[in-house]
């Protein structure tokens, strides 16, 4: 589940990059005095997640722009469109912005049997734990993760993926249905390296890491549908980690029913 703002420019501004800190704490905010705002400051999944404003570029009073925000609880982004709707007024970092319209979207992959592509609409962050890199052939002299990059190969990165998507099915799906690693065959039978690049990102008021990440196509075709959910839930929750600073949003960017015709709607 999403929500679709429409946003236009109040003011010309410059791109700001650097978005993801202040646009995380404009939800934090609209979900303050809800039973998720005790979620803030656990070291968990929060179960929200965003694209950059977009297209990216500057802008001149009056441009449009618009923002997706994504999570598996229906309640959640409710609360976010209550608050949103009563405060219009959205400032992402030097960027200041009026909401026009806000629409709710069910992105779905598809029945059994349908087939697609996701692609990553922000950078992907994949790290390995430092006592996974020996079974990967990864040196490792420190006892920090280690960012994944292509030559590390498709192993690691599609493991550590499907284990962080096993940790959100345990936040945010029934207990008694399978994980993504209790079912058989990959989340994605294609991966498509569009990029990798490291950007810097404030985390806290007071901390600036870099990160490497990674643009990715994904294509799938629905085995079942423990595997629908698994892909439904990726779409909502985003992939890989550090979802809440608005890393590893997912766009289903093209859907064919299962005899191979295009879908006649597909939602970002």
């Amino acid at each position: 589940m999403r929500l679709l703002a429409r946003l236009h420019a109040r003011a010309d501004a410059a791109y700001d990059n650097t978005y993801h800190h202040k646009l995380r704490g404009r939800i934090w905010r609209a979900l303050q005095d809800t039973e998720y705002e005790q979620y803030h400051d656990e070291n968990r999944p929060p179960g929200f997640n965003y694209s950059n404003p977009f297209p990216p570029g500057d802008m001149q009073e009056g441009d449009e722009r618009t923002l997706l925000i994504s999570a598996p609880q229906e309640q959640l982004l409710a609360d976010v469109a209550e608050n949103l709707t009563a405060n219009r007024e959205l400032n992402i970092g030097q960027m200041p912005f009026h909401i026009d319209d806000l629409t709710s979207l069910s992105p779905d992959v598809g029945e059994p049997g349908s087939s697609g592509t996701i692609e990553t609409g922000t950078g992907l962050l994949v790290r390995i734990p430092p006592w996974r890199c020996d079974d990967y052939g990864i040196e490792n002299p420190g006892e920090e993760a280690v960012y994944w990059q292509p030559e590390h190969t498709i192993e690691p990165l599609r493991e550590q993926l499907e284990a962080n998507l096993d940790q959100k099915h345990d936040l945010f799906s029934p207990e008694y249905l399978p994980d993504p690693s209790d079912t058989e065959g990959d989340l994605f039978e294609g991966y498509e390296l569009l990029k990798t690049f490291a950007v810097p990102l404030q985390v806290t008021v007071d901390q600036e890491l870099t990160f490497v990440l990674s643009k990715w196509q994904f294509n799938y075709t629905v085995r079942d549908d423990d595997h629908r959910r698994h892909l439904n839930l990726a779409l909502d929750c985003g992939l890989g980690e550090r979802n809440a600073l608005g890393l590893g949003f997912c766009n289903l960017v093209e859907k064919r029913d299962p005899y191979g015709e295009p879908a006649t709607e597909v939602h970002g």
